[in-house]
């Protein structure tokens, strides 16, 4: 209940921010207390669901987080519903060739009844980025709704009633409750890292399979959110220019829902194979085979780069798909292996503190992959600009070369603007614009394989003692 109430509380408060252009309202509602619904909805359960199914923890853990990887193929496209409904275009004023343009400190300007006002001018390969398409030319910032703020409120009242009625509904099973026929196995039955011993949540801080966890999840977490985050911008930068016949705005979105399905589904099915193949050869298989996927994506780009081809995007979205899958897995499998380390009486509170690895994958992956793509981006725009007249530069933005920095940080130059007056024949650098991420999201896995690699049983030392 207090989930659903800081979960839907969250939205509504995010959307106030939004509404009045208060930055530190959206980070305190959505980030802060919509954080902490998403932290304790999350836990609550996974941890009942593991006592309903003490003889398939795995499959158990892997419905529960099942409809959390899957919550996207709902919210994704109501998101979008909601948005496009409250969208309101801003004001057009013409092609560039129609208004009379001033560059001033990097931005554009225009003149409107006298008054200087800001624009911002909209190329064609841009124009397939709006909410809804509209013609290129030049448009009036601050005009206009971007429907966000609107369906930031109607969503958090939609989960706020749906999460309570569900938070209502479910039990607890009775204590000692076992399913009809199933008898706890013995010790010669249990495999190696199951144990038939329970740790206390504060003992099990004291041990190196608790940090071992929580490197495999951190870092397994950190390679799939990280290109989670940026999956939609990602294969609009890598195919949109190369096969913009097919990637379009319809294909992207639909290829977010796809993503949802099938991290949906690894979560399921990875997390119920786990019970029969064990958690650490499953954590073996995530890494082993995320690491050839990653390291592939950017052969993939190049090759599309060089030689457009549906092949290629098919490619891209079968590696990237299974990638998802093994996230998702990833998230559902790590209950299960905590209740074999650690036993299940304290699981739910082992795993909620495990879960700042999340929190932390969810720090380190974006920054890492904006943080390179935007280095990517600064050497692309300087290696176009050498390509570029400076009297086409001047010509085209208003102000000259050496304004450089400042036209890129007001977004008045980017790529897609400078291919407009490039060369014939100039390559489009956008396809190789994660390349480093995906080299460095190979190389966490790596180290992640290392830790599972190395687990062992808990010492006997911090078994709960009976009585």
């Amino acid at each position: 209940m207090v989930a659903a109430l800081c979960w839907g509380g969250g939205y509504v408060v995010g959307a106030v921010g939004i509404l009045t252009h208060q930055l530190w309202l959206l980070y305190l509602g959505y980030g802060v207390i919509g954080g902490c619904g998403l932290g304790m909805g999350y836990v609550s359960p996974v941890s009942t669901l593991i006592r309903w199914f003490p003889d398939r923890r795995g499959m158990a853990t892997g419905m529960a987080i099942m409809g959390f990887g899957g919550g996207a193929m709902i919210g994704t496209p109501m998101k979008e519903f909601f948005i496009r409904m409250f969208y309101r275009a801003p004001e057009y004023l013409g092609t560039t060739a129609d208004v009379n343009l001033v560059t001033e400190a990097g931005r554009r300007f225009a003149e409107i009844g006298g008054v200087l006002r800001e624009v911002v001018v909209i190329g064609a390969a841009e124009v397939r980025d709006m909410t809804i398409p509209g013609p290129e030319g030049v448009y009036v910032v601050n005009t206009g709704a971007s429907g966000v703020a609107e369906t930031f409120l109607v969503i958090g009242l939609i989960y706020l009633a749906v999460m309570l009625i569900a938070a209502f509904s479910y039990r607890i099973p009775a204590e000692e409750w076992k399913p009809t026929g199933w008898q706890e196995p013995s010790e010669t039955e249990r495999g190696a890292l199951i144990s038939s011993h329970n740790v206390h949540i504060d003992e099990a801080l004291k041990t190196k399979q608790f940090y071992q966890l929580w490197i495999v999840l951190c870092f397994n977490v950190t390679a799939g959110i990280g290109v989670l985050g940026v999956a939609r911008t990602m294969i609009t930068e890598i195919f949109g220019s190369s096969l913009p016949q097919i990637v379009d705005t319809t294909f992207a979105a639909t290829y977010v829902v796809m993503i949802s399905a099938f991290n949906m589904v690894g979560r399921f099915i990875w997390a119920s194979a786990s019970d029969y193949i064990g958690r650490r050869n499953t954590y073996w298989i995530f890494f082993l085979l995320g690491i050839v996927l990653y390291l592939s994506i950017p052969f993939s780009a190049q090759q599309v780069s060089a030689s457009p081809s549906v092949v290629w995007l098919v490619y891209f979205y079968a590696a990237t798909m299974i990638i998802f899958t093994m996230y998702g897995g990833g998230f559902a499998t790590i209950p299960a292996y905590l209740a074999d380390i650690f036993g299940t009486k304290y699981v739910g509170g082992i795993h909620g503190r495990l879960l700042t690895a999340w929190s932390t994958a969810g720090v380190l992956g974006p920054l890492a992959i904006t943080s390179l793509r935007q280095n990517s981006v600064n050497n692309a725009i300087n290696d176009l600009v050498k390509l570029i007249e400076p009297a086409t530069f001047q010509a085209q933005f208003g102000a000259g070369i050496d304004q450089l920095e400042t036209l890129v940080a007001s977004n008045t130059v980017n790529i897609s603007r400078l291919l407009e007056i490039a060369p014939a024949g100039t390559t489009d650098p956008t396809s190789s614009l994660y390349n480093s991420t995906m080299i460095l999201m190979a190389a966490l896995l790596a180290i992640a394989l290392v830790s599972n690699a190395l687990m062992r049983p808990v010492d006997a030392k911090h078994h709960l003692k009976e009585g």
